[in-house]
């Protein structure tokens, strides 16, 4: 974490961590946040720069919240002319604070949209320019991207693994897990990860968790890290020690390393607070050693979540899972169903499906009118039923008639960010609800949930921005182009 600032300690010890790995030769890369917690920073590009200069690669998290679409851009070109490869792509954190208060959050594009511009980068992109199509030099990086399988409800561990198939579609080179304890959850994601893409190197997180993290993570401070109360009462005991707990919080990373190197992970991802070098030995050294019977470990890393969903059927001989799938179909929706919704999947039925209904009249009147910024019938029922921005780009048909640009601190539109918990917005925890956990409870209940695995929706177009979606979707002007005229 290199922290806020430009040459503090923080900084220095980043590099530092950078050379002892380097020197070493068991670690393959040195991973840098960006704006963690979402607060400010030193660039973990930046950064980058420096550590490629040491010897060893930079793994750099690359996030969302913060730049619009030309300055990823920008910043990748950046990152690939220093000879930076290596990138963590996500969503990131919601920015709490800054100069003189809390800034903006941008989220222009999702992980998925990066994921893709990133492909189109290594393939030599092709943009449009004053001069014509120009056709530049292909790239070289090398991308990957976070999964949380620590997830209590159906309706949430399913929105991540259908994220995570978007993702892996979207050529993502590499996944990294999110950070929790339970050896089952470790166990599913990866055999999860396999069904999908057999040969997608999969790393584990093991982080090194002292009690003040771990209490923060009990009571959900740090959205997407979970630690159950079982795990916090461990941890309580475990600081009276005269060490307050140092080794056994160490020989617990070890004994996660030594599991997840039986299970078959690629590698790992250590991380803590104020770590030094001759810890993340020990981890090393000692997870090997106790890898060849780590199946007698997994006994100590039963961690569920209170009625949590796990996508596998147990395996009660090792404690871990069998490869049959939980039978999802007698399972209820986790929410009910909102009146707004039968009233939009109604009228969306009668008016905006294609060769049904009052479609055929809407088509016409829309093809013969002009002026896409007239729209005032339009604007007040989609603000009175779903907050409407006037994005010209409308997402209600692809995520049961749920906005991700009103309802969705975040704007996500391919799927849930990591941070969600029991349901709730990591945003707003205790007071929303996450729009993707009630779009999957609204569609199961009809038999469709399958639909959020299968849509992709691009980035919204900003040149639509407070014109009318319902002209853009019957004259084939936003993402669906579904609204095309009917042939007579």
């Amino acid at each position: 974490m290199p922290g806020r600032g430009a040459r503090e300690k923080q900084q220095e010890n980043v590099l530092l961590a950078a050379q002892q790995a380097a020197a070493d030769g068991k670690i393959h890369a040195v991973t840098i946040t960006d704006n963690p917690g979402g607060r400010p920073a030193i660039m973990a590009s930046s950064l980058g720069q420096e550590i490629v200069q040491l010897g060893i690669e930079p793994l750099v998290h690359f996030t969302c919240k913060d730049k619009n679409r030309n300055q990823i851009e920008s910043e990748l070109y950046a990152l690939n002319r220093s000879g930076i490869r290596n990138l963590l792509v996500m969503t990131g954190d919601y920015p709490m604070e800054g100069f003189l208060g809390r800034p903006k959050p941008v989220f222009d594009l999702d992980p998925i949209h990066i994921l893709e511009l990133i492909n189109s980068m290594n393939q030599g992109m092709k943009a449009v320019t004053p001069q014509g199509t120009t056709n530049y030099q292909p790239a070289d990086f090398f991308a990957g991207s976070v999964v949380s399988p620590f997830k209590a409800l159906e309706a949430e561990l399913l929105g991540q693994y259908y994220k995570l198939k978007k993702k892996i579609n979207h050529h993502s080179s590499f996944i990294v897990t999110q950070l929790g304890f339970d050896a089952r959850k470790f166990h599913e994601v990866l055999q999860y990860i396999r069904m999908l893409d057999p040969d997608i190197p999969v790393v584990g997180n093991v982080y090194i968790l002292p009690y003040g993290a771990g209490r923060m993570m009990n009571a959900n401070q740090l959205p997407g890290s979970v630690v159950t109360d079982k795990l916090l009462a461990e941890l309580d005991q475990e600081r009276t020690a005269p060490d307050k707990g140092e080794r056994a919080r160490l020989l617990r990373a070890a004994k996660m390393y030594a599991f997840m190197k039986g299970m078959g992970f690629d590698g790992v991802h250590i991380g803590g607070q104020n770590i030094k070098y001759e810890q993340i030995r020990f981890i090393i050294d000692t997870g090997e050693e106790l890898s060849a019977d780590w199946r007698k470990l997994i006994p100590e890393f039963d961690y569920p979540q209170p009625n949590g969903f796990y996508y596998f059927q147990p395996d009660m001989q090792t404690g871990l899972n069998t490869m049959t799938p939980v039978k999802r179909e007698g399972l209820k929706p986790e929410l009910p169903v909102s009146n707004n919704y039968r009233l939009m999947r109604g009228l969306h039925h009668l008016f905006f499906t294609p060769g049904r209904n009052l479609f055929p009249l809407m088509s016409k009147y829309y093809h013969r009118k002009k002026d896409p910024r007239r729209y005032r019938l339009e604007h007040l029922a989609k603000v009175l039923g779903n907050g409407c921005k006037d994005c010209g780009d409308c997402a209600l048909l692809d995520l049961a008639y749920l906005c991700p640009m009103s309802q969705c601190p975040k704007n996500q539109r391919n799927g849930p960010c990591g941070g969600s918990y029991e349901g709730w917005c990591e945003v707003y925890p205790g007071e929303k609800k996450c729009i993707w956990t009630q779009a999957y409870a609204y569609l199961k209940a009809y038999l469709e949930e399958g639909k959020l695995e299968e849509a992709y929706l691009p980035p919204v177009n900003w040149a639509l921005s407070q014109t009318s979606a319902w002209y853009n979707y019957f004259n084939g002007c936003d993402h669906s182009g579904l609204g095309k005229p009917e042939k007579k």
